[in-house]
């Protein structure tokens, strides 16, 4: 059956790929996508608190990732109400904290059991705040934003579906001699195509990709940032996944995500390193601040989140209301910290940590990357 966009694509080929799809081409650009992930793990390992990391890239995944399906929000917003998203107004940002939610979810999943298709019903439910399960209904199909026309419809039918995931399931876990980071990049086409839910498709696709790292035991927990990645590349990320179901093009869709793992690996990398000097930079001046001494934790809960309040700090340091609040009073005298007052608490950020959090590290291309196309 030829494929055409207004049609049902029940006949989506099976896995794996028909085609040779580790040619010399993505194999060198595979070797260099692994080195970037494996200094990645390693300058994770190397941070003395790991909530450093865990607490603040996933966030910024979420908002990527919700951003790419027009859910825009701040990363003030999300900071500030991380730690109690009930607290929060703004739909976009409970939505996007939900995203994170999510991928902590299916996180603590594949630490205990292999990826599967509950693992993605899980994960899609949490992000949508329902129970969401394969589509039953015809009727969906991806459309040009401009004029409504059908550029890609995906199977129907629930059996069908099912089908076609427990084949995606079963070529994830096969010993097929891939690359796990070429194999991730298949299956991340194939769920994208299969479109199994009615809603939450791409987040969750997202989320798989870094369950699959972490399954695969490349990352130690999951903070490969790939949603900036395709949001600067949007344009190209549609037309390569297009490309793969019009004319098998797996070659150019698999260097476009190896290139995104290498990228994002190394932005993130110098953001640790960044991060570490920015500590270092904080010990120095809470020692000229504290007279009294310094307290160890004080620094860890500075790091953990941009925003503290004195509630955590009493709580996380083991010390007096007054304590904790004379010692914040202090890093905001000194411009360590920020004060708002926010109804009748008071939030104390750390804008340098923000700002560093939320800035783009620039990672040049590699030779021969797809660049991404201007519209």
């Amino acid at each position: 059956m030829t494929w055409t966009a207004p049609e049902p694509y029940n006949e989506l080929p099976a896995l794996p790929p028909r085609f040779e799809v580790e040619t010399r081409t993505v194999l060198k650009a595979t070797v260099a996508a692994r080195a970037a992930i494996a200094a990645l793990d390693q300058a994770a390992r190397r941070i003395p608190n790991p909530a450093v990391l865990i607490n603040t890239i996933p966030l910024l995944e979420a908002q990527a990732s919700s951003e790419i399906e027009n859910i825009v929000t701040t990363a003030d917003e999300l900071f500030r109400f991380a730690v109690d998203e009930s607290a929060a107004n703004d739909p976009a940002t409970k939505e996007t904290l939900q995203y994170r939610s999510a991928l902590f979810q299916g996180y603590e999943a594949v630490l205990a059991r292999p990826l599967t298709i509950n693992t993605a019903v899980a994960v899609c439910s949490t992000i949508k705040r329902r129970d969401m399960n394969v589509r039953r209904l015809p009727g969906t199909y991806i459309g040009n934003p401009s004029n409504g026309a059908a550029i890609y419809t995906p199977p129907v039918g629930e059996r069908i579906i099912r089908d076609k995931l427990s084949n995606w399931e079963t070529f994830i876990h096969s010993d097929h001699d891939m690359d796990p980071l070429v194999a991730m990049a298949i299956a991340h086409y194939q769920f994208e195509a299969i479109h199994p839910f009615e809603d939450g498709n791409g987040r969750t696709g997202r989320i798989l990709n870094v369950l699959m790292l972490v399954e695969k035991g490349l990352l130690a927990a999951p903070i490969l940032y790939l949603s900036r990645y395709i949001i600067e590349s949007k344009n190209d990320y549609y037309r390569l996944l297009l490309k793969v179901t019009s004319h098998a093009a797996w070659e150019e869709w698999i260097l476009y995500i190896l290139e995104g793992l290498r990228q994002t690996a190394l932005s993130t990398i110098k953001k640790i390193d960044a991060i570490g000097e920015l500590q270092q930079e904080t010990m120095d001046r809470i020692r000229d601040v504290m007279t009294g001494g310094i307290n160890a934790d004080l620094l860890l809960v500075l790091f953990e989140q941009p925003y503290c309040r004195i509630a955590t700090v009493v709580a996380r340091c083991h010390v007096s209301r007054p304590t904790a609040t004379s010692w914040l009073n202090a890093l905001v005298r000194a411009g360590v910290l920020v004060d708002l007052k926010v109804g009748r608490e008071r939030l104390f950020i750390n804008t340098k940590y923000l700002a560093l959090l939320t800035r783009d590290e620039v990672i040049t291309p590699s030779v021969g990357s797809i660049q991404p196309e201007l519209f």
